[in-house]
């Protein structure tokens, strides 16, 4: 058997993909086009890849082709009419990152909601050494207690992060994107009433025709002004033109992201600009990538090959 992973790099060079080569030969490419995929594919049995396109362009010659394995949640780069028509299976992984989602999520929040880098800079600034208190208390913050936290998506990462926020003594609210999830325990409403009474308001959706561009213009109008919005969702969900304007105006206090429309981070983009850590962050899509999380979705893809061929 042998097994092609596509874009290799993208899984980091950390994780041990030795279980692999007990399955058979194995190479390793760290990043492929849809025309390298084309020649690289024409002898595989099976495929592993983050973000190639997989369709007729770039699989078109591989004619022992049996499994497609994504190593993230979403398949929105495969074909998948093509693959049905060729009789090639596929597989993607859910639930392997919900913890360390969750956990980025909040160290974007309180990033934000103790001004870290304002009082980070006071002591690195020097201004803490002869100050005339032992405390300083210029930029003020807030418990998270008693805040309202709104959920934009309550799937498996929503509901672990509704669930540490309840621990911390939030009032959790959600809005559905699908308008069919209803979880117990935590009250659903419309995406305006949420908006309108949170104090943090996180993005946990898919990207879909009900999500893109959802937050826009209109939707940072109806936040508070004191809110922080957080997004670990899908880049698209946002109009960041729009979130740009409503950071620069004072719409909404703070922003932390973790995923852009544009990746890497486009230089049109127009959350560029603005350099005030204290109003943004965004990490470079890494809420997903701790090393216990991409090694449990390696040993995950690992076991589904094994599966698939009854090894």
């Amino acid at each position: 058997m042998k097994i092609v992973f596509l874009d290799a790099k993208t899984i980091g060079d950390d994780i041990d993909l030795s279980g692999y080569d007990q399955l058979g030969e194995v190479i390793k490419y760290d990043f492929s086009s849809a025309e390298e995929a084309r020649e690289r594919s024409k002898d595989a049995d099976v495929l592993v890849l983050n973000k190639v396109e997989i369709n007729e362009t770039s699989i078109g010659l591989a004619d022992h082709l049996k499994l497609v394995c994504v190593t993230a949640t979403g398949t929105n780069n495969l074909d998948k009419e093509y693959l049905a028509k060729r009789g090639i299976a596929w597989r993607n992984v859910a639930g392997y990152s919900t913890e360390t989602v969750a956990q980025h999520t909040f160290a974007l929040l309180f990033y934000l909601l103790e001004k870290l880098p304002y009082y980070d800079d006071y002591v690195k600034s020097e201004k803490y050494i002869g100050d005339v208190t032992f405390t300083h208390f210029a930029n003020v913050f807030h418990e998270l207690k008693g805040m309202t936290w709104g959920i934009i998506g309550l799937g498996n990462i929503g509901k672990r992060v509704a669930d540490i926020a309840k621990m911390f003594g939030c009032r959790v609210i959600y809005y559905s994107t699908s308008g069919k999830n209803t979880q117990e325990g935590y009250d659903r409403v419309s995406l305006d009433e949420l908006l309108a009474e949170s104090d943090i308001v996180s993005v946990h959706a898919p990207l879909d025709e009900n999500t893109k561009g959802l937050m826009n213009k209109e939707a940072f109008r109806k936040m508070k002004s004191s809110a922080i919005f957080i997004n670990v969702g899908r880049g698209p969900i946002v109009v960041e033109q729009d979130l740009a304007e409503a950071l620069d105006s004072g719409e909404i206090a703070a922003a932390g992201l973790d995923v852009l429309s544009v990746e890497p981070m486009s230089p049109e983009n127009p959350l560029r600009k603005i350099k005030d850590s204290n109003k943004l962050i965004i990490t470079p899509h890494i809420a997903w990538a701790s090393i216990e999380a991409r090694t449990r979705l390696m040993k995950t893809i690992e076991g589904q090959i094994r599966e698939f061929f009854e090894m």
